[in-house]
């Protein structure tokens, strides 16, 4: 395959950046990168034992510090403690995610696991590190976005999906409101005139540790349906492409959105990629960003 490679990733000496779930699968080939083109890497990552290992790997310019995105305490934690190290962030990369496809399960404060990790949580580390964003003078924060949430609809009668719960909707719920955060976002970034861009991506249809693990419930017939399910997608090195775009490529702009071009954006080079109807309206944008800041407690822009 052809197009744009990480090798076109521009020099990060002197830059911070920040990403969640840096230990495997997509977050650890981000980092990698990055590390690579001389940025100060921050692994934000639930096992730290893990994230050791992942720095240890990666070499260069890391550090590891602990996040557990289901859990408020530790998101406030974790950015005061980043806040009170780094006068400056350039770059958060809102990479982490679960995918699970068993009973429904909650989150420290009750949230739907899924949308709590997936959205919540990033939700509430970006208020939090907005100020040090601030401070950087060409900062971006990249959303990881999904194609299923291209099929999803968000219920805000019942946004835990307490009601008739079905694990794969609940997954596309999760990442249709990801989205929608990072849409939103980008638009509230520029009514109060900050520099700050918000940008977003996802990987298509890609191998990584989510996909076994999300089938652990099934038991043996869970392990074939994993095995062959990762016949049908691409590399996590090419997967990671459109985030790594959207963190790096100079020019930018809010809103924009990348990922795979070939096959309805399951696999292939980075192009810019569709939103969802529902995820770029701006009245659904607005709905959700109330509820997450009464859900999350935190409020900002």
């Amino acid at each position: 395959m052809t197009g744009w490679t990480a090798d076109r990733i521009p020099d990060q000496r002197g830059r911070v950046a920040v990403v969640t779930g840096a230990n495997s699968g997509l977050g650890l080939v981000t980092a990698t990168e990055l590390a690579r083109h001389g940025a100060h890497v921050v692994l934000a990552v639930r096992n730290t034992a893990a994230g050791e290992e992942a720095a240890r790997r990666i070499g260069g310019d890391v550090e590891v510090r602990e996040l557990d995105l289901a859990s408020l305490d530790s998101v406030r934690a974790f950015a005061a403690k980043l806040a009170a190290d780094h006068p400056a962030i350039d770059l958060l990369v809102n990479n982490a995610g679960v995918v699970l496809l068993g009973p429904r399960r909650t989150s420290t404060d009750g949230f739907e696991l899924q949308l709590g990790t997936n959205m919540l949580g990033h939700f509430a580390l970006t208020g939090l590190l907005l100020g040090k964003l601030a401070e950087a003078r060409e900062a971006r924060v990249v959303s990881l976005s999904s194609i299923t949430h291209k099929n999803a609809h968000l219920d805000f009668d019942d946004l835990m999906f307490e009601r008739d719960y079905r694990a794969v909707p609940a997954y596309g719920r999760s990442k249709l409101a990801t989205t929608i955060f990072g849409v939103e976002l980008d638009r509230r970034l520029r009514a109060a005139g900050s520099p700050i861009v918000s940008a977003l991506a996802h990987p298509g249809l890609t191998r990584t540790n989510l996909t076994p693990r999300a089938w652990e419930h099934r038991g043996r017939l869970g392990q074939l349906i994993a095995r062959f399910g990762l016949l049908a997608t691409q590399s996590v090195e090419q997967g990671a492409l459109p985030q790594l775009r959207a963190a790096t490529e100079p020019g930018v702009r809010g809103g924009q959105f990348f990922g795979p071009s070939r096959l309805r954006e399951t696999w292939g080079p980075v192009t810019e990629a569709r939103l969802s109807r529902e995820a770029a309206d701006p009245a659904v944008g607005k709905r959700l960003w109330a509820a997450a800041e009464e859900l999350t407690g935190i409020n900002y822009l």
